[in-house]
């Protein structure tokens, strides 16, 4: 092939996504309907009724362009926060918002700095614009935020922090994460990543610093894709300062939200119950898991989100041993944790099965 592609492509990795469960059953013969799939921290209970149940009044009107604005989803979710609308940016999942970012400031020679366990799409963006990437040592798993902050360069223009973190489920303190936020120069982009935010019980609150613009650098990334159960509908945001704001939305594309995911995303707002629901399951099924890997003297990270790491030698091996029982997980070799897998808490019953066929694994 003869066209002249991005030299940064040459080292761009792939992200790979927990495999689906009709990719799984095809490969392996097996009954899709007999397969889990808890790899993807998804929401086991699904979409929230009221979503799905607005949804199916909204889809005769797929054939006309949606809101290219989002106004009355903007709206809501101000109110809710309680920031202005200017203060919002929507994205086809909160990874566009990553990427938006990528686009309004980096450039070859810039640098990114990231904790080494960190969400796979921070280096793939930062590759993707041929920014420099400057990985901290991890600090029992989770940021060495204190190392990440005297990593910072003069070149520095972005610095991301998943809290809790993806894909080990630790949370920082928040003592310390008040103080990176102050620390961080004006000039950095500091990324809060809270995409698992939902999933505590007392959360420490940032939007209070963006809704009074004492930290313009800050923005805070958010999603609909896990407690709400819309995944497939690719619909998160961000909440930061309106110049900042203003600048990403010369850059996204038109119509990056579509009318089924404004539509759901609009109705998911108003199910506390669901939430509720998702919350208690979330924290039941981490308890299960905890106290089996105790009882199996399997290594663990204690998460604070909907998943759970856990150390089982050949990662790799039994993550592919696990599907032939129909159980689908994520292996983290990926992540720089060969001997470790990741798995998404799932309902009661699902979880049960996924230890029970561990437990054959491991034997």
């Amino acid at each position: 092939m003869s066209l002249p592609l991005s030299p940064f492509l040459k080292t761009l990795p792939t992200y790979q996504p927990g495999r689906p469960i009709e990719e799984v059953a095809r490969e392996l013969g097996l009954p899709a309907a007999d397969i889990i799939k808890l790899a993807s921290n998804e929401n086991p209970f699904g979409p929230s009724p009221l979503a799905l149940a607005a949804m199916r009044e909204a889809a005769a009107g797929v054939n006309l362009y949606p809101d290219g604005n989002a106004f009355y989803l903007k709206q809501k979710l101000a109110a809710k926060l309680g920031v202005e609308p200017a203060n919002l940016i929507l994205g086809n999942g909160s990874n566009e918002i990553i990427e938006l970012a990528g686009h309004a400031l980096l450039t070859p020679g810039t640098d990114v700095v990231v904790s080494r366990y960190c969400f796979a799409v921070y280096p793939i963006v930062t590759k993707l614009f041929g920014a420099n990437l400057i990985t901290v040592p991890a600090k029992n798993y989770g940021h060495d935020l204190s190392a990440m902050l005297r990593a910072l360069t003069p070149h520095t223009r972005i610095v991301f922090v998943a809290n809790p973190n993806n894909p080990t489920g630790t949370l920082a303190p928040r003592e310390e994460i008040i103080q990176f936020v102050n620390d961080v120069p004006d000039d950095v982009l500091l990324v809060m990543d809270e995409a698992y935010l939902d999933f505590l019980d007392d959360p420490l609150d940032l939007v209070p610093l963006v809704r009074r613009g004492t930290r313009p650098n800050l923005i805070l990334m958010r999603t609909f894709s896990k407690i709400y159960g819309l995944a497939g509908l690719r619909i998160g945001y961000g909440i930061g300062n309106p110049e900042f704001v203003a600048a990403l939305e010369k850059i996204r594309q038109p119509f990056n939200i579509n009318l089924l995911a404004q539509t759901a995303a609009l109705a998911a707002l108003d199910d506390v119950e669901h939430v509720r629901k998702t919350r208690a399951n979330n924290f039941a099924g981490l308890k299960t898991f905890e106290q089996a890997f105790r009882k199996l003297n399997l290594e663990y990270v204690p998460s604070h989100a909907n998943f759970i790491l856990v150390r089982v030698n050949d990662g790799q091996r039994v993550f592919a041993e696990l599907q032939k029982q129909g159980v689908i997980v994520r292996p983290m070799a990926g992540y720089q944790l060969p001997e470790w897998i990741r798995i998404s808490i799932g309902t009661p019953p699902e979880n049960e099965r996924c230890l029970s066929a561990l437990k054959t694994v491991l034997k």
